[in-house]
């Protein structure tokens, strides 16, 4: 399984940008998507951004992802 997770971009460098993940900021590559600029929201994969998205969306990921982190793990199968 993989998991892309959106973080706003803070700073770009050439190919470089630093993300910030709720609070955390990690620099990723921005290879895959040389348009994004400072502000924008991307989806971030194996530290690549992968795909611009609109700030609507990468929020509702980020509730779905708290909702899940405040129930707990799911049940081992």
């Amino acid at each position: 399984m993989c998991l892309a997770v959106p973080g706003q971009i803070v700073e770009v460098h050439e190919n470089q940008a630093v993300v910030d993940f709720q609070g955390s900021r990690l620099s990723i590559s921005t290879v895959m998507t040389p348009e994004v600029r400072a502000g924008e929201w991307v989806l971030v994969h194996a530290g690549f951004a992968i795909a611009v998205i609109p700030e609507d969306e990468a929020r509702k990921t980020w509730e779905y992802l708290s909702a899940i982190a405040a129930e707990g793990s799911p049940p081992d199968e």
